[in-house]
This record gives C-alpha cells, structure tokens and sequence, in this order.
C-alpha cells in the first residue's frame, strides 16, 4: 500500500559528510513526513509492501507479504531471484539533515545442504552515482528464521546536503542457488514474520545544519 507517512526515519544514505558548523542532534520535535512514491518489483507486486514510522523519529518499518525466493522442481526459472525497490520523498524538518545508522532484516529460511543464498541491500538518493551495496550469505542445510543487520559506523555515515530534494531509493534482494543440493529438492528464503509480514527496520542518526 503507497501511502504518507509521518513521524519517521530514513535509509541508508550516500552523500557528502558533513563541514564546519554541523553538529549532532536528538530527533526533531516536529515530523518528518515520508511519502512512498513507489514500490515496484517482483518481491511486492501489487501494492504488497506497507510503510510505517516510529512516534520517535528514529525507525521506519518496510512490511512485505509476498517476498519469497525459491528454486525447486515447481518454482519457476525467474523464483531464484526476488527485489523491491521502494523510492521515498523524504520532508525533512527545516534546519536538520541525515543519515542512516542502521538496518535490520529477517525472515525465514530452508535450504538443503549444498543450496545458497544471499540478502542484499542497496541504498542511495536520486541521481547519485555511488550506491552503498550490503550483502548476507547464507549455507544450507539450514531450517530457521534468520536476522542480518547493516551497521555503518559513525565515520562513515553520510548526510543528505541540507535543502537537497531528492528520493531515497532503497532495493532489497533475495537470491537461492540450488548448487549441488540433491536434484527434485526444494529450497527457499523468504523475508516475513511469524504472522506473514516482513519488518524491516531503518535507523537514522540526525544532524543540525549550520545556522
């Protein structure tokens, strides 16, 4: 569901550090307001991915109920792979700026011994050549929910130019290879909870801009 959101968070970003005359900063008082322009791909076709914000400014949470990569004797050749790009117009509180310090996926996971898979996330704004690109990979046999987190350290973190307008662009990826796990064997990954939803969880650092 494409939808306004307020009160929230943002992604992974791949601009400039920040100069002279910034400094660090608690949440703004007032919301920031995310609108989801889109989200488009085969890991959530019609309208399957739903955005929510924390009341404290720090997490935005992605909601998936049709991500699911599989290989197999019924999957089609296409299932190995799933991705959903999601692109946000970002109103940030005037006077702040930031950059993202976190993300947490899971899901669930069952690969037969010799089969792989990997996670992948890619993040960057509108127009932006460098992309900042995260990647998980997991072995079978395995049979379990599973959980990764992206973590950029503080040196590294990067800040949205304060008055730039641009969408934020954040593309997840699931991959399964059936490598040399028994032919006529199933193997999947999927990003969902327990009660078939993906949460997906971005954590921003805010910055002042200068005066």
């Amino acid at each position: 569901m494409l939808n306004t959101i307020t009160a929230g968070a943002i992604a992974l970003s791949s601009l400039g550090a920040p100069g002279a005359g910034w400094h660090s900063a608690p949440p703004p008082a007032e919301n920031m307001v995310i609108e989801v322009v889109s989200a488009n791909g085969s890991g959530c076709p019609n309208n399957t991915a739903e955005v929510s914000v924390s009341p404290d400014n720090k997490a935005f949470t992605v909601a998936y109920s049709q991500f699911i990569a599989q290989v197999g004797p019924l999957a089609k050749p296409t299932d190995y792979r799933r991705q959903c790009q999601l692109s946000l117009n970002v109103h940030v509180p005037e006077g702040f700026t930031y950059a993202v310090a976190s993300a947490d996926y899971r899901g669930y996971a069952r690969l037969e011994k010799g089969a792989t898979a990997s996670e992948t996330a890619f993040y960057y704004f509108q127009g932006e050549r460098h992309t900042t690109r995260i990647r998980h990979d997991f072995k079978g046999f395995m049979d379990e929910d599973w959980q990764r987190s992206d973590r950029v350290e503080a040196g590294s973190m990067s800040y949205l130019p304060c008055g730039e307008k641009r969408y934020l662009n954040v593309n997840t990826e699931l991959k399964v290879n059936a490598g040399t796990s028994p032919k006529g064997t199933t193997s999947f990954m999927t990003m969902d909870s327990t009660d078939g939803n993906l949460e997906t969880i971005y954590r921003v650092s805010w910055m002042k801009c200068p005066q």
